[in-house]
């Protein structure tokens, strides 16, 4: 239909064949619902949360494509409810609602023809006339209708602001029925508790819903935005004038009206004065004093432990050993045995493994368990691995039961003596719970590398322990021979140590690349050449060189998320070249596949999945509502809204690799990422390679990681409180 030029037109989305996740840009088959007769055509535009399944009215206009023919290009549309008996199939067969697929919709469409949705909208008892609907079904799909009407209702709401489907299933989980009201009163409540949901989209909403530009509610929301921000970059406090600078910056408002809006937060309890002109949100002051009180309670606390003569247990494990230890390796075994609290830390190569297995074998001797843990499942699996003794993740040491840790001060682990591994991992609110667990008699070992990328969350904790001077360190500085792996190692120790000039590592194009160096760096001179060497590595060579699967055993590690050579942009083209499996799921403009390597991007304690860890998709469910995948031998059925917290994992971000080792490592280093390019990152990315590691990309992007030995500084305030107690 045309008006004015333009063209209208309505149908049913039959396919989502391409959807961009960070501009929304979709391709999509559609079924018409015009006259004389429906036909399927090519719709194309910016299509936020568009779902196989709904019924749409577009407006735009006809186009002619060169390689793929006339397409309809959308330039605004509206989601309605499908009234055909066509569309309310296809909108129920969807998986949208739980419990109802392809087979189920044909039923009940069968059955309730064009009444189908007021039937179960309003006498969903009549469903139990469908053959193979009992009475657990039909909770299951009157509990999947409600949300899906909130869900409806807050799509079309957001669509306008760019937000995906996949943040408005995260809403509706929140917020359930009242999630429609807070969209339309209270948005910046999206941006304080929505992952994903920042404060500019939040501001948009609110301004357009009639809030002033100096209202009190947006001031103090950009205030608490300002802080957030400074947490996204480590830190756990911030500077009063600072943070009025930013957040008047931020909402282009009069700094007293900002400053008068800390204040009021403080009043309010949200944020605290924890210094001279120092601000600090109320969670991290009580994680910070928490780490403080429990590491000053554990260290004055009388040993639980065996008398042990240390020099003689050190003797007896080197002799165990079988090999002589270095002076500072014996150091560091008797330190942890004689200090309550204790750190080493040193780079790769340095003797870390052999002290902690030596640690192991002389606490066993003794009739003591040592309890270990980690950050991640990878690092935990390769401390188990290197001292033979069980290894947990911290989360599943200290348990999860309704909402909080089962351990705690409350109730200590059961352990003599605990050991973490890869403590530069540790953020304040995780090393908080840890530490507060561990009994008042235990000893407490903390061994990480310092020089790696410190946390994903906001604190620099191994760090401020160690420049406390509180409690002793032992710092490994001698490198070992480490067989295979010496090439890795001693280019890594050179970038810490400031040499760009890459003494030690081989460069040759692919086609010339020798499989038995263990470090190559591989020119390419724009992104989507690095993109295409890096596609061929995995698919071609790797599998030829090695004979290994370039999905299980081959880790890409990108520095940004963005770009041509980005870590999205890699996903897609690895996925592929990599996976050709056709039996896949679509949500949220993510295809998963069977084969595919997904990572879990929030901690989900009811899964019992956590934030980095990763694994295999092994089946996807007939009705394509769910699918099934393996983590660390596990299988975990995740349902549609799970996805919302996966992303595709062939490529993951160097901070996300933190605390992993991968037989292969491949990293891409262009130019284009000067703005993630630090001399940390890139000893970081180096040192997950197990046994070989490719860099692809350009020698002057490499020399600017190594020159650049400025890492953004984290503003904590736990050194004066580690001080005080």
């Amino acid at each position: 239909m045309a008006d004015g030029g333009k063209v209208k037109i309505s149908g049913v989305v039959e396919r989502i064949v391409f959807f961009n996740e960070e501009n929304f840009y979709c391709v999509a088959q559609m079924r018409t619902a015009g006259e004389p007769k429906a036909q399927n055509i090519t719709i194309t535009g910016i299509m936020p949360s568009l779902q196989c399944g709904e019924t749409i009215e577009a407006e735009g206009e006809w186009v002619r494509h060169s390689s793929f023919g006339d397409q309809f290009k959308v330039k605004s549309f509206q989601s309605r409810l499908p009234s055909g008996v066509y569309g309310i199939e296809k909108f129920l067969g969807s998986g949208l609602i739980d419990g109802i697929g392809p087979t189920y919709a044909k039923r009940i469409v069968e059955a309730f023809g064009e009444k189908t949705l007021e039937v179960i909208d309003t006498d969903s008892a009549r469903l139990l006339q469908v053959r193979g609907i009992g009475r657990e079904r039909l909770a299951r799909i009157r509990t999947s209708w409600e949300e899906q009407k909130g869900l409806r209702d807050i799509v079309i709401a957001l669509r306008v602001y760019g937000i995906g489907m996949s943040h408005c299933v995260r809403i509706m989980k929140r917020f359930g029925a009242d999630a429609p009201r807070i969209v339309r009163q209270d948005p910046y409540k999206l941006a304080r508790e929505i992952d994903g949901i920042g404060f500019k989209t939040a501001d948009m909403i609110a301004l357009n819903s009639g809030f002033s530009n100096e209202s009190r509610e947006r001031v103090c929301a950009g205030v608490l935005y300002a802080l957030s921000e400074c947490e996204e970059e480590g830190a756990t406090c911030a500077l009063v004038g600072e943070l009025v600078a930013r957040a008047s910056s931020l909402l282009e408002v009069d700094a007293a009206k900002c400053a008068e809006a800390v204040s009021d937060l403080a009043k309010e309890g949200l944020i605290k004065y924890v210094g001279e002109a120092i601000v600090q949100r109320d969670a991290l002051d009580y994680a910070e004093r928490r780490i403080a009180n429990n590491l000053k309670r554990i260290a004055v606390a009388p040993s639980a432990l065996p008398p042990i003569k240390v020099d003689i247990a050190v003797d007896w494990a080197v002799k165990r050993a079988g090999f002589e230890f270095a002076q500072e390796q014996r150091d560091a075994v008797a330190q942890a045995l004689r200090s309550k609290i204790c750190v080493i830390t040193g780079g790769p190569g340095t003797g870390k493994t052999t002290i902690l297995r030596a640690l192991c074998d002389i606490l066993k001797a003794k009739k003591i368990t040592p309890v270990l843990a980690a950050p991640t499942g990878k690092a935990a699996q390769r401390m188990a691995e290197s001292t033979g003794s069980e290894a947990k993740t911290i989360h599943r040491l200290l348990g999860y039961e309704d909402g909080k840790f089962v351990y705690n001060e409350y109730k200590s682990i059961p352990a003599k003596f605990v050991i973490v591994d890869e403590s530069s991992m540790l953020d304040t609110r995780l090393a908080a719970s840890v530490i507060a667990a561990v009994p008042s008699s235990a000893h407490m070992l903390f061994v990480g590398d310092i020089d790696q990328l410190p946390s994903v969350g906001p604190g620099n904790v191994l760090r401020d322990i160690i420049d406390s001077n509180r409690f002793p360190v032992v710092r490994l500085k001698r490198i070992f021979r480490q067989g295979s792996r010496s090439q890795i190692v001693s280019v890594a120790h050179a970038v810490l140590d400031g040499d760009s000039t890459m003494a030690g590592v081989s460069c040759a194009k692919l086609d010339y690349v020798n499989p038995a160096d263990d470090l190559v760096f591989i020119p390419a001179d724009t992104p989507e050449e690095c993109i295409g060497t890096c596609a061929r590595l995995l698919k071609e060579k790797i599998p030829l060189w090695f004979g290994m699967d370039s999905i299980s055993d081959v880790q890409v590690l990108a520095p940004m998320h963005k770009g041509t050579a980005g870590i999205a942009s890699l996903n897609l083209s690895l996925k592929q070249q990599l996976n050709a499996n056709t039996q896949h799921l679509v949500y949220g403009g993510t295809t998963f596949s069977v084969g595919d390597k997904i990572m879990q991007t929030r901690n989900n304690y009811d899964l019992d999945i956590f934030n980095g860890d990763m694994g295999r998709v092994t089946a996807i469910a007939s009705d394509k509502a769910s699918l099934l995948a393996v983590f660390d031998s596990r299988k975990i059925a995740l349902s549609k809204s799970d996805l919302a917290d996966f992303q595709q994992a062939y490529a993951i971000s160097i901070h996300k690799s933190q605390g992993s080792e991968f037989p292969i490592v491949v990293i891409p280093l262009m130019r284009q990422h000067f703005v993630m390019l630090q001399r940390n990152l890139l000893y970081t990315a180096i040192t997950r390679g197990r046994k070989k590691v490719y860099v692809v990309g350009n020698q002057s992007a490499w020399a600017a990681a190594v020159k650049n030995s400025r890492s953004a500084e984290r503003r904590t305030y736990l050194i004066p409180r580690l001080l005080s107690v």
